[in-house]
Parts: C-alpha cells; sequence; structure tokens
C-alpha cells in the first residue's frame, strides 16, 4: 500500500505512509512512514514492486492527561530503491565467468610484510 501525501498543522508538516509485506517465511506488513521533503520518493514506485528501504528507528514520549507516561515508536524511511528481477527472488546474483577476472599476481617474500606500523 502507497498512501497519499497528507499535510498537518499550520507549518505544512508532510506525510506518506507506505505498507511493505517482508518475504520471508512469516512474511510481516510493516508501515514506513515518509516525512516532508521524503513524501516524494515514493512517486517512482507501485505497489507489488521489490525494494529496498533505508529506515530510522524513532521513539517519543508522551505524558497523557491522568499522568501516565507511554512510548511511541515509528519507521521512517529516508532512501527506497528499486531491487533487480534478478535479485528480488532472494538468491545470490550469478557470478561472472572466470574469464572476467584477472589473474592474481605472485607476492614475494618482501612484499609480505608491508604494513606501515
Amino acid at each position: 500500500m502507497i498512501d497519499e501525501t497528507k499535510t498537518y498543522g499550520n507549518n505544512g508538516f508532510r506525510k506518506r505512509e507506505v505498507v511493505i509485506t517482508t518475504e520471508e517465511q512469516y512474511p510481516q506488513h510493516i508501515l514506513v512512514e515518509f516525512v516532508q521533503d521524503k513524501c516524494d520518493l515514493l512517486n517512482n514506485h507501485t505497489v507489488g514492486q521489490d525494494v529496498k528501504i533505508s529506515i530510522n528507528v524513532r521513539g517519543r514520549e508522551w505524558v497523557n492527561p491522568q499522568g501516565e507516561t507511554k512510548y511511541f515508536n515509528s519507521i521512517q524511511g529516508w532512501r527506497i530503491e528499486s531491487l533487480q528481477a534478478e535479485t528480488s527472488n532472494g538468491e545470490m546474483p550469478p557470478v561472472p565467468p572466470m574469464e572476467a577476472f584477472e589473474p592474481a599476481q605472485e607476492l614475494n617474500e618482501e612484499d609480505h610484510d608491508d604494513l606501515p606500523f
């Protein structure tokens, strides 16, 4: 789910929410919010697309009118990347053929201890 951008308060605070579903034995549905200028990062993505989201976990304290302290957590996204089709199934990308690699150069005995300390 990709929600529309919503604006709150007189200062124009913007927030946009997305729900991602993990690919594992027991999939999790995780709400991630993008705030302010990061809302626009979701414009180029669609529901069902495989993505990787970089997040920060935020926490805050709130004291209700009865004097009880409550704590709330939120997950804020700050980057979203599309995943390539070949790596979206959780497998490792294919290894290039041996011809694509340069052969290792042989080290002589004098080169093995070139540490600066």
